[in-house]
This record gives C-alpha cells, structure tokens and sequence, in this order.
C-alpha cells in the first residue's frame, strides 16, 4: 500500500506544476518585466498573472521597510560618536592656537609668499639659461670649422634677422650661381671664375666676422643668465631655511583643521542620512508598481502558426545567405576597383569596359599602306587599336584617358617616361592597352613610340605591322638602323618599333637584360616624349623582370572575372622590381552589366549620356 504524500510533498510538487506554467522576462533594456501564467482558463491565468505582480510590489516594499529600520538604528549610534569626535577635533585647534598664539588673518605668512615668488623666478631663470646655453652651442658648433659654410649660417634665426649677414650671404648665393655657370660654361680656371672664388672668399670672410660678433653677444648672455640663475638660487635657499622654523607651528595647525573638518563633514553627511532614513520609514515608497494588470486574453498564446512560418522564412534566408558566401568564397577573381586596391595594395587607375564585336570592327581600313613594308604604315584594321580616334567619346576611350592621366600625374621623383604594360598570365589585354595608350597620347601632339617587347608572342607586331621584314632584334645585332624599322601612323604620328624574329628565342630575357637594349631604350628616351613598352606576361617567363633596368613605371593589367587574385599576387611579391615602381592596376574587359551585382555604385545610369558606344 502507497503511503499517503505529506504536506511538504505536495506543496513542492505543486509549486512545481506552478512555476512550470509561469514565465517572467524583461522587456528589452527597460525597467519593465513582464509576467505570463499559461493555463486551460484564460480568466484564471490572467487572476494569477496579476496575483503574482501585486505580491511582487508587496514584498519589496516590506523589505524596504525593514532595511530602512535596520538602517535608521545604526544611524543613530554612529551619529553620537560622530558628534563627540568632531567637538574633540575642533577643540584641539582652538587649543592649539592659544598655546601658539597663531591668528588666523584669511591670508599667507611672508615666508610664503616670498617662497612662492622666487621659486617662479628660478623657474623661468632656469629656462633662459637653457636657452641661450642652446643658442651659444649652436652658434659655436657652426663656428668651431675653419671654413665657415654660409648655408649653415640660414639655420641660425639671430644670422637671418642680422641685415649685414643677409645681404652677404645674398651676394654670396648670387656669386656662387655665376661661378657654377662661368665654370661649366668656360672652365674652373678661368679667370672670371677665379675671380668670382676671390670675392665669395673675401665675402665669407666677412660673414665670419660678422657671425663671430654674434657668437660674443650669446655668450655674453649666457653668462648674465648663468649668474641671475645663482643669485635666485641663494636667495631661495635662505628664504625656505628661515621660513622652516616658521612653518612648523603652522604645518601642527593645518593638520588639525583638516582632521576637524573632516569629522565635521562627515557628521554632516551622516546627518542627512539619518534624517532621509526617518523620512522614508514613515512614508515607505516601492520603487516598484503595476504598470497594467493581467487581462483575458483574445486567443490561444501556443501554438502559434505566424513564429513558425517566420522561422520557416528565416532559416530559408540563412541558407541562402550562407550559399551565397559560399559561392563568393569560391569566386577568388578581380570584381571591383576596391577589391585591386585592398588585395593588391595599390591604386586602380582605371577600369576598362569590355567592347562589344560590333564596335570591334570599326577600324579603318588601310590594307594599301599596309601591304608596302617600303611605306612602313601601320596597320589600321583592329578595330580596338583604332576605337579611342573613332570613338572618342567612348566609355573605352574615357578609360584609356583615365590611365594617360595617371601616367602624367604619377609624381614620380624621377623621369617617367618609359611605361612598361604587363600581366599575370597572356589573353589578359595588355596588349590591346599598350597600342590604345600609345595612340591616345600620340593623338594629344606628344611624340610617341610603342615598342614591342613580348619577345615570345609578340602579338603588336602580327596585328599593327604584319609585313614587317626587320624590327628590334636586328637593331640590336646592328643590321638595321633604327629609323629603316620604325612604323608609324600617318593620323597621329605615333611611331611603332615591332619585333620580327624567323624563329623563337629561348634567350628572351637576356636579350632584354643586354647593354645593347640599355642604349637603344636611352636612345629612344631622348629622342620621344613617351615610350610604351608592351611586355610579356610575368607568370610564365621571366623578361619583365630582366627588364626593370629599361623601364620607368608599370602598369599591370587585370582580366575581370578572369585574373586569379592569388595568382595577381604571388606574381607581384615575385617581382618586386616591378611592385616597387606599379603606377597602379587596371581592370580589363569590365562586364558592365554584371558589374552593378558587385558595386552598386559604380556607372549609375543618369551618367551614361556623357557616353557614346
């Protein structure tokens, strides 16, 4: 027979069933909680929801209440010793005083004052004495050499505000330009440049003497400083050594004030609790309320179809979502201006728009120059070659510019006028970039040559100049002259050096690499205003990278949606000749269409009728 359950058992059990049909939380970041009571009565879950809240505020407000009793008595006994403690501190200072006879006038002793006031003397005697102590270094630094360079002289500011010194070293800077011009025009022995080495002698001896005047006067300060700064700290020293029998009384008495005042406040503080306390315990005030009491709810809380079809939808999209990542993971290729710029930390110049095979086609027709090699006029049948003259106004002519100007403004430290295109790996468009570039400059009255450097393909010379009996090489082994294999274009004059070879070369890179290709390309630097270099791909062979002695700048040239981003890269730590001297990436054969799926801001529509195809 089962025994009968005691009264703790079904109590238990029954706050269990209780508490497992009740839910409390907290509405978000605010003050609020909400109660919920699920049960089979709607009018019952909302009595018990309600019954739960009322006794919620009723508890807190009687544990207020026996906290602030609680408080109020040991208020009480700490205020009697607080009060005793403040009266014995108080008349330990008015004791204190009366056996010292100090009175208090509301001001500072004479001893401090006079403290106060040469210790900030000293302080800023101090600091002029560092400070001429620095001019006299430097001004016997400089003077220290037997030969005084007037350039040094600029960097003392009292030698610039000194007139005599500035227009001697004026005449000086004058005589000492006509002397590097008389001796590159007529010899360092000459005798006006002789005589011009005689007068800027006799000028920088004056400078010294007149610098020498100036080294007096900054030691004659120092010394003024140096003996202002002992005086001040005598009279420190015997000022606090009188004034330290002095203080001894005072220092007793400010520490019993403080000890006073403390005591003082602190009763005060403790005062104003105690009577806060008495305030609240007789009027008790929850600081928490019934903000709405529970009511019968309208329909069933569970189950609810809307949450599931919500979460239907949500896993739906984070699915989705996590396939889309997936697929942009696996697509690791060039997209975007910004993708170039942070994958391989350098600047997109340009980004060029694929060209239709319509606009492909427009070239002129010029198969009667072509056909004579006595002529030697370049071939103007590839339409992309041709497509920045007959569509100026082109997206593709518009991009072409942008890298023209990129070229012009790159700031470079030194000569840019040798600009080398290459890429990754071949088909990329370096090629179709180099000859647009180069006509596109040609075009603006700047004299032009593109040379045609991919030694292995040689792709420029096939397509601009295809009866080309002689080019680079057979300049190099001196069987041609320069000006019996140059093409050129008889609308812009740009110029065109191809590469025609019977065979292949295994040897590319050391024809690259030769001191006969280092005079050609000086050569040709002297002679042109810009000289565009098509070379070949970087991943398969090494010619870019024999070539680095030739050339002045880089362009590396991406395919969009086809260049490899770890390819991209790799291939650029491996080279960083070519790395060290990018003028940036451009970013080829761009889907414009597709392109608005990566970057929603670029070529927005209301700007396409600056363009036409």
């Amino acid at each position: 027979m089962k025994e009968p359950e005691s009264e703790y058992q079904v109590t238990w059990r029954a706050l269990r069933a209780f508490q497992s049909q009740l839910s409390v939380s907290r509405l978000g970041l605010a003050y609020v909680i909400e109660i919920e009571f699920q049960s089979v009565d709607p009018d019952r879950a909302a009595q018990i929801a309600s019954a739960v809240a009322d006794a919620f505020v009723v508890d807190q407000l009687e544990a207020k209440f026996q906290t602030i009793g609680k408080a109020t008595a040991w208020l009480q006994d700490r205020l009697s010793e607080l009060r005793a403690q403040a009266s014995a501190a108080e008349r330990a200072v008015v004791e204190y005083k009366s056996s010292n006879n100090i009175v208090d006038t509301g001001g500072r002793l004479n001893n401090e004052q006079q403290v106060v006031e040469l210790t900030t003397a000293l302080g800023k005697a101090r600091a002029d004495t560092v400070e001429a102590r620095a001019r006299y270094d430097r001004v016997s630094q400089i003077l220290r050499g037997n030969d005084l360079d007037p350039s040094e002289i600029g960097t003392v500011v009292d030698a610039l505000r000194n007139e005599t010194i500035s227009k001697l070293r004026q005449q000086y800077l004058e005589l000492s330009q006509r002397e590097a011009l008389f001796s590159s025009r007529y010899g360092r022995s000459h005798l006006a440049v002789v005589n011009l080495r005689n007068q800027m002698h006799e000028i920088r001896r004056s400078i010294l003497d007149e610098f020498k005047r100036i080294v007096e006067a900054h030691k004659s300060e120092y010394d003024i400083a140096k003996a202002r700064d002992k005086s001040l700290e005598a009279s420190l020293a015997a000022t606090v050594a009188g004034s330290q029998n002095t203080n001894k009384a005072q220092i007793e008495l400010r520490q019993l004030e403080s000890a006073a005042q403390s005591y003082r406040a602190l009763y005060d503080n403790f005062q104003q609790r105690y009577t806060d306390s008495v305030q609240q315990q007789s009027f008790p005030i929850t600081q928490a309320r019934v903000a709405a009491h529970a009511v019968r709810p309208a329909e069933p809380s569970s189950p609810k179809p809307l949450p599931i079809l919500v979460e239907a939808v949500i896993g739906g999209l984070v699915i989705g979502f996590g396939l889309g990542l997936l697929r942009e993971i696996a697509d690791r290729v060039f997209r975007t201006s910004s993708q170039v710029e942070g994958k391989l930390k350098t600047q997109c110049v340009a980004s060029i728009p694929v060209v239709a095979p319509s606009t492909k086609g427009r070239g002129t027709s010029n198969r009667s120059h072509a056909g004579s090699a006595s002529i030697r006029h370049i071939s103007r049948n590839t339409g992309l070659f041709s497509l920045v003259l007959d569509s100026p106004l082109s997206r593709f002519a518009e991009s072409v510019r942008a890298v023209k100007i990129a070229v012009d403004l790159s700031g470079a430290p030194t000569s840019n006028k040798v600009v080398g295109i290459t890429s990754s790996l071949a088909s990329e468009g370096k090629s179709t970039i180099s000859a647009s570039l180069a006509q596109l400059c040609a075009y603006a009255g700047a004299r032009v040559i593109l040379v045609d450097c991919d030694l292995r393909k040689r792709s420029l010379s096939r397509d601009l100049a295809p009866n080309a009996t002689a080019g680079l090489i057979d300049v190099l082994k001196d069987a041609a002259e320069l000006d019996q294999v140059i093409w050129s274009d008889s609308s812009t004059q740009l110029s065109f050096l191809p590469t025609v070879m019977r065979s292949d070369l295994s040897h590319s890179s050391e024809i690259l690499a030769s001191a006969a290709m280092k005079r050609l390309f000086d050569r040709l630097r002297a002679t042109y205003d810009y000289v565009i270099v098509d070379l070949s791909p970087l991943a398969p062979v090494a010619d870019v990278r024999a070539a680095t002695h030739l050339v002045d700048s880089y362009l590396f040239v991406v395919e969009w949606g086809k260049t490899k981003i770890d390819v991209a890269e790799r291939t650029l730590n491996a080279a960083r000749g070519v790395y060290d001297n990018l003028l940036g990436v451009i970013l080829n054969k761009v889907d414009l269409k597709r392109l608005r799926r990566y970057d929603r801001n670029a070529y927005y529509t209301p700007y396409d009728y600056y363009y036409t195809e």
